[in-house]
């Protein structure tokens, strides 16, 4: 736990590491069991040392960190290319009474579906290949951000097959300015690259990696110094790949979540992969939302100035 960094990520197994990295801690009481009913006393003195680690690490996470107040409430979603109720989401995400709710994984089929159920609360929105944001206040300057290097995971099989191979070289990530009271907001609205278990590969990661350097260096490059980034990020903050990410910019839950946010998968969430990271702004509390139908949980964060 405490050298993670320096697994090698032979066939993605560092990565693969960092993203379960939380749970390394199911085997502390485990040992224990085992050294108390061997009656052994060097051996329980022995597991200070990786459940002091462990909690070093992570004991901060298991406090509430939320502070009142805030300016916006934000929300991301990655609301499923095969959801069965997009009305039901759209419903349930209006009712967060977020000022912005970006979307990833929109399809062609259920995009207007999402723009019809959200019209109402927010009148502006913009949308760019298969991520999008809605807003009560007012957008300007979008454009997309390439973070795509020709995987299209789950969204290729929604799509007829004449455009798959646009859908796999589509766009996945966008970049707009929201006008707030307290000055103009970069927002980034991101869905980067599926990961895969592969027999012959291991952790494959490749595009979901080279959708994190792109976006790093997007975001290095970002004049503005009020910064939110929303998204699925198929990946955890404690992965190294984001550390050009997270070096820039901080995790709304790591600083005012109360507990770890798993978000994945919806039915039983083991990591953190839908991310609410700001710079420029403070996260006053930052908490998940319930179960839409999705196979993701949303991700909520207030943040201020």
């Amino acid at each position: 736990m405490a050298l993670h960094a320096r697994i090698p990520d032979v066939g993605g197994f560092g990565s693969l590491v960092e993203n379960l990295l939380p749970w390394c801690g199911v085997f502390v009481p485990v040992l224990l069991a085992g050294a108390l009913w061997r009656r052994s006393a060097s051996a329980v003195v022995a597991l200070v040392l990786p459940a002091t680690v462990w909690l070093s690490l992570f004991g901060g996470l298991l406090t509430d960190r939320s502070h009142p107040g805030g300016d916006l409430t934000l929300v991301s979603h990655n609301v499923d290319a095969g959801n069965p109720d997009p009305t039901g989401t759209a419903r349930e995400l209006a009712a967060s009474g977020a000022e912005l709710i970006a979307l990833e994984e929109l399809t062609d089929q259920a995009g207007g579906t999402y723009e019809k159920g959200l019209a109402t609360a927010y009148p502006y929105h913009v949308v760019r290949g298969t991520v999008g944001l809605w807003s009560k206040l007012p957008l300007s300057d979008t454009r997309a951000v390439n973070v795509v290097r020709g995987d299209a995971g789950p969204l290729a099989r929604t799509k007829p097959p004449e455009s798959a191979a646009e859908t796999a070289d589509g766009v996945r990530a966008l970049r707009t300015t929201v006008a707030t009271a307290h000055g103009p907001l970069a927002v980034y609205v991101v869905h980067l690259g599926s990961v895969r278990v592969m027999p012959r590969h291991g952790f494959w990661t490749d595009s979901r990696d080279f959708g994190a350097r792109a976006l790093a260096k997007a975001v290095a490059a970002e004049r503005n110094k009020r910064v939110v980034l929303l998204g699925d990020l198929n990946g955890t903050t404690d992965d190294r790949v984001f550390h050009g990410l997270t070096s820039r910019l901080t995790s709304a839950q790591k600083t005012a979540g109360n507990g770890f946010g798993f978000t994945w998968p919806a039915s039983f969430p083991i990591a953190r992969i839908d991310q609410v990271l700001v710079r420029g702004v403070r996260a006053r509390s930052s908490w998940v939302l319930p179960e839409t139908g999705s196979d993701h949980l949303p991700v909520a964060a207030r943040i201020g100035w």
